[in-house]
């Protein structure tokens, strides 16, 4: 129906030419925005509606248990909630001032922005479900052994402890919730609030994702690839770790990129390294962090996202 509808506006009000690249562009960008947009903000108000049900307490004291439980437990707790790279980085802060150890407060920073539940189902439409859930698993499965080696190498030493603040919104126990009709607005709202922050972001990666869909031929493409062959893991991981961009915005861009001839380790690389790692993270970390332990924590998760990348192309034949 949205398809329709938006094929009757490009040719039917906008008049443009069925074999026009510029029209092939619009139709991409507007068919894509819309749908992003719809499904994000559906999905981060469901899953908001059901956090209401969990306090943060609780969550707190599952997170004190034993090194490796805690760690997955962290990396799954990341990975439903709706956060990117920055808006992930309170709740890091408050469970560090809640005593948390510092390795399952960074198992939860690395899959929070990684895994988000809207882009597992924007993934399951573009990729359908055996790479969904590859990529959901080596999400968790990096944020939950990254983690783990970076608390076995006991590095509070570098804290900046008397920085760490915990935000109120997160360091509670949570707002209690006497109504059906509250939990939805806490959802609605938080959804709202969510997709304010992000719908430039999903514009701009749609809207670069549109251009290179249509004006970009593959073969150029793919010429790129033959030329770094090997390297294409590492080089497009250590182009997307400066920039910064959510995972619903950076989808659109690796969707294309596969499609015209990225291996798909190589392109979801890419992704994993705009949305978990980025400048404005490490600034925002420097409040806690000595600038040592932001670079190891940059270089173990940089290795880590090459290495699933590495994965990701060695199974493309069976996952695609």
């Amino acid at each position: 129906m949205l398809q329709l509808i938006v094929d009757w506006f490009i040719y039917g009000v906008l008049k443009f030419s069925s074999s026009s690249k510029l029209a092939g562009a619009v139709n991409f960008f507007l068919y894509d925005s819309i749908k992003i947009v719809l499904l994000l903000f559906a999905m981060i108000a469901v899953i908001g509606f059901l956090r209401t049900f969990l306090p943060q307490r609780k969550i707190k004291e599952w997170l004190n248990k034993s090194t490796g439980f805690s760690n997955l437990f962290a990396s799954l707790f990341g990975a439903v909630t709706p956060f990117c790279s920055c808006s992930s980085i309170p709740i890091f802060f408050s469970f560090l001032e809640a005593g948390i150890p510092l390795g399952i407060a960074f198992s939860f920073l690395i899959t929070s922005p990684v895994i988000n539940e809207y882009l597992v189902v924007l993934m399951f439409g573009f990729f359908g479900w055996k790479i969904t859930f590859a990529y959901v698993a080596s999400g968790v499965i990096i944020g939950t052994v990254s983690g783990i080696i970076l608390g076995k190498m006991h590095l509070e030493r570098f804290l900046v402890k008397d920085m760490i603040v915990a935000d109120p919104d997160v360091s509670g126990n949570g707002v209690k919730y006497r109504s059906f009709k509250g939990r939805i607005f806490f959802g609605v709202n938080e959804a709202r609030s969510i997709v304010k922050k992000l719908w430039v972001w999903i514009l701009a990666g749609v809207g670069v994702g549109a251009l290179i869909h249509n004006y970009i031929p593959q073969e150029a493409i793919q010429g790129i690839i033959g030329k770094i062959g090997f390297f294409s893991v590492p080089a497009v991981t250590l182009l997307g770790v400066p920039l910064y961009g959510s995972c619903a915005a950076i989808l659109p861009i690796a969707i294309v990129l596969f499609q015209k001839g990225f291996p798909l380790g190589t392109a979801l690389a890419f992704m994993m390294a705009v949305s978990a790692l980025s400048l404005s993270e490490a600034i925002m970390l420097r409040r806690v962090m000595k600038l040592k332990l932001i670079a190891i924590f940059f270089g173990i998760t940089t290795a880590a996202i090459i290495l699933i990348g590495y994965l990701f192309n060695l199974l493309q034949n069976i996952l695609v």
